[in-house]
């Protein structure tokens, strides 16, 4: 194994990679280190498509093979593979905003969901041109959700885009021929593209890629965060703990960790009734103490301030602890290592979803009936392994942070003074933070995102960047595990605003917030194409002229890639921290870099260094200024 200091920088992470070794448990970073690197794989012109092969281009010319069997080139090959990452992200990220739509239709007052927020379910639906005059809230509810569920499979290609995408930017992508049909439409088109004997050209493949990305960032998961919104409650600000410490000695620990907040919010619920409070204390516990991990820790973290255990990376070291009674989760990002982890602690391992059953694990299906009764079912039987701990075996890291959370759009722009009633006055609320902008208080915006991964430091880059960000007058929004790197870190506290620049500085003094801002779960990077949306729209502007930039320091999932993106043709310059599976094809690389620009605005850049990072997005976010006449 490599030393600590390479793995993480995260203090409690490493006390249990530590103990790990000491209970002989294997982890990530050791699988990881297992592996056998392959040259074909890395660069993407590995093609598995049909039964052929697998046919392996050299990425080399004149060095092996320039084509597969069926004549590909590694440009297509490439583009094959990299637009079937995006459908996956795609289709992954928009059933998320299906299931809520399917919640949202089965919601009732004597249902298992209830609606939240009325003033938000009357917003969207006034975006449907559904009538809500005498109609009763449940009513409206299930014709909401029957019209999002339309933009899944509409007939006739017509889908509901937020009112915050810019008409220029729609005008780009009509000019294009890359504008959504529905979203389901184009995932399956995107994979039939790809299938042995259809698209051979990688600029139209990338095209098609771009257009199916689109459908998730501005259609599946925009209906993912507006639904859940409605639902249960559109967040806003309050203060948490983030980290390893925040699970507790004497009372029982259950971990939830996914990404569906359907889940989530259920246990929340069933852990208050006063039936379980009195089944902890008859096991020996003094409580119950919920905490989340992953994307389910930001949902629940900014709608009830339940504390968040750490990022991606930290799911095999919560169990390592020892103090964890029930790991429970939905889909998305979830190890199937921990079925055979759990086997060395007393920790159950529980699945909820049919579209993620794990060997090894616990199965209580969450289904569209008794759903409740099954979370009491869950919640009961993880409080009852609380006798099983082995107390002389459990160690918890002292480490954790404090954090303030929940900036949904709707709390950054009351904030700062204005209104969210309608999208007339979102566009006009957002006049103070483009003042800032204009007057240079604040230079620019940029949305960091992202996962942990084995192959960089964990949260490494996220600080690194971050810390450099901030203190050159920089706001950053924050979603996903970035989110939790920043609260784990002391980035979100509002001492944080002592690493700030000056401008930033005076901003997070006034309004009492940090200079990091965090808007929610990897879905919700849609909260950052709305505010990108309306600031444009104030402006008169498309969104490629602001000063803002996206950045995605250890991404490692193929929603990432698809997230990556839909924030390229929203018009946002994105940086990476690692080179994509397409070097292999250089046509790609040169549409990805640079002829993107022409077609979006926008481009990705790869830099591994977060300090040569961080310098290229402020010397980007200066020429943006600069073209827009600003000081």
């Amino acid at each position: 194994m490599s030393k600590l200091e390479k793995l993480t920088i995260d203090k409690a992470a490493e006390c249990m990679i530590d103990k790990a070794r000491e209970d002989g448990v294997q982890l990530a970073w050791d699988r990881a280190s297992q592996q056998v690197k392959c040259l074909f794989g890395d660069t993407g012109v590995c093609c598995r498509i049909c039964l052929m092969g697998p046919c392996k281009i050299s990425p080399v010319k004149d060095r092996g093979p320039q084509a597969g069997i069926c004549g590909a080139s590694g440009d297509v090959i490439v583009a094959r593979n990299l637009a079937r990452m995006i459908a996956a992200g795609t289709s992954a990220h928009s059933d998320h905003g299906r299931s809520i739509c399917y919640d949202l239709l089965d919601s009732g007052a004597k249902k298992d969901f209830k609606v939240t927020d009325t003033a938000k379910l009357t917003s969207v639906a006034k975006r449907y041109n559904i009538a809500t005059k005498g109609k009763t809230t449940y009513k409206l509810a299930h014709e909401v959700a029957k019209r999002a569920l339309d933009n899944f499979g509409s007939p006739e290609g017509k889908v509901d885009f937020p009112e915050s995408l810019p008409p220029q930017r729609l005008q780009k992508w009509k000019d294009l021929g890359i504008v959504p049909r529905s979203i389901d439409r184009e995932i399956v088109s995107l994979m039939h593209s790809t299938t042995i004997g259809s698209a051979g050209d990688a600029e139209a493949l990338l095209k098609a890629g771009f257009r199916t990305a689109i459908s998730d960032g501005w259609l599946g998961s925009s209906i993912a965060t507006e639904l859940s919104d409605i639902l249960f409650g559109t967040p806003t600000a309050r203060q948490t703990e983030a980290n390893l410490g925040v699970l507790e000695k004497n009372q029982v620990n259950i971990i939830l960790h996914g990404h569906e907040p359907s889940l989530s919010e259920l246990i929340v619920k069933a852990a208050d009734l006063p039936e379980m409070k009195e089944l902890a204390k008859s096991v020996g516990a003094e409580g119950i103490n919920i905490c989340g991990m992953c994307c389910t820790a930001n949902e629940v973290a900014m709608r009830h301030g339940v504390k968040i255990a750490g990022n991606f990376l930290h799911q095999e070291l919560a169990i390592v602890t020892g103090a964890v009674e029930a790991l429970v989760v939905d889909v998305q990002c979830i190890f199937p290592s921990i079925a055979q982890l759990v086997e060395c602690y007393h920790t159950k391992f529980i699945t909820t979803s049919a579209k993620a059953r794990i060997k090894g694990a616990m199965h209580v299906e969450l289904g569209h009936s008794g759903r409740f009764e099954s979370a009491k079912t869950i919640l009961r039987g993880a409080i009852l392994n609380f006798k099983n701990r082995k107390h002389d075996k459990v160690r918890i890291p002292e480490h954790k942070e404090q954090a303030i959370l929940g900036f949904s759009i709707e709390q950054i722009i009351t904030a700062i003074g204005g209104k969210t009633d309608t999208h007339k006055n979102r566009v006009a609320g957002v006049k103070p933070l483009v003042d800032l902008i204009v007057n240079g208080t604040i230079k620019g915006v940029v949305g960091i995102v992202g996962c942990n991964s084995v192959k960089q430091t964990q949260d490494h880059n996220h600080v690194e960047i971050i810390q450099d960000l901030i203190a050159q007058d920089i706001l950053v929004l924050a979603t996903g595990c970035v989110a939790q790197a920043a609260a784990k870190h002391k980035l979100m506290q509002a001492s944080s605003k002592e690493l700030a620049g000056a401008g930033l500085k005076a901003v997070c003094e006034q309004l009492g917030i940090p200079p990091v801002l965090h808007l929610g779960s990897c879905v919700d990077i849609s909260r950052i194409l709305e505010i990108s949306g309306l600031v444009a729209q104030h402006v008169g502007v498309d969104i490629d002229a602001l000063p803002l930039a996206g950045i995605a320091p250890e991404y490692m999932s193929e929603k990432a890639v698809t997230i990556g993106c839909y924030v390229v043709a929203s018009g946002i310059d994105t940086w990476l921290g690692s080179m994509p599976p397409i070097a292999g094809g250089a046509e790609v690389v040169e549409i990805l870099t640079n002829k993107a620009v022409d077609w979006l605005g926008a481009r990705f850049y790869v830099e591994p260094d977060p300090n040569q990072l961080a310098k290229q997005v402020v010397e980007r976010i200066t020429e943006k200024r600069k073209a827009l006449g600003l000081k």
